[in-house]
């Protein structure tokens, strides 16, 4: 069996995926911290909340059951949500928004509101609840600095951090983990890394 480890890594935003968070046992998620099996470390993400534009009512303010794969609106009226092959589905409200009273705050479409809800939504939601966590804040807010300013360093010489130097997916993602790599290389070598009997050790004062 994989064991667990002790490190974790914090990332922004573009760890708080339902899939980041899913790629796991459910047992291994901590406070949104997520315990990867063998050799990986562990990782913690912040999931945004959910947004609408101009002030509307957010996906937070429905109902969403996923016991009854339902989503009842602010006006108390329920769908079922359709789902498609890959588990991801969509609530549609159509004709229960064209008298509504609310529909001002909720949506401009003229076809009524639609509420999108992912395959990974459970996941989503227990982050987002774990994220309110008093020690969980002050976990990420002392970490995500170093974080950011890592990325800075990625993005602050065009070798390829804020444009792609080439063209096609497997491309860039082939030249942007060799731009990682050596940015991890220099790091290293900062820390004075050496290869030791017991495994990788870093200078010390």
């Amino acid at each position: 069996m994989a064991s667990r480890v002790t490190g974790t890594v914090t990332g922004t935003t573009a760890l708080g995926t339902g899939r980041m968070f899913t790629a796991t046992p459910p047992t291994a998620v901590v406070s949104s911290r997520i315990c990867w099996p063998a050799t990986t470390s562990g990782r913690t993400g912040k999931t945004q909340p959910p947004t609408a534009p101009a002030g509307r009512f957010a996906k937070d303010e429905f109902d969403v059951n996923l016991d009854a794969d339902t989503v009842t609106c602010p006006n108390g009226e329920t769908t079922t949500i359709r789902r498609g092959v890959d588990g991801d589905g969509i609530a549609y409200f159509g004709e229960a928004c064209t008298d509504c009273p609310l529909r001002a705050q909720c949506t401009t479409a003229r076809d009524g509101r639609t509420i999108r809800v992912g395959r990974h939504e459970q996941r989503l939601a227990d982050a987002r609840r774990q994220q309110q966590d008093p020690a969980w804040v002050a976990d990420y807010r002392a970490t995500r600095p170093k974080v950011e300013r890592k990325l800075g360093h990625l993005m602050r010489r065009k070798h390829g951090g804020r444009r792609a130097r080439m063209r096609g997916t497997p491309k860039i993602d082939a030249d942007f983990n060799l731009l990682a790599t050596a940015h991890n290389l220099a790091r290293l070598a900062v820390l004075g890394a050496r290869s030791t009997t017991t495994g990788w050790a870093v200078a010390t004062a």
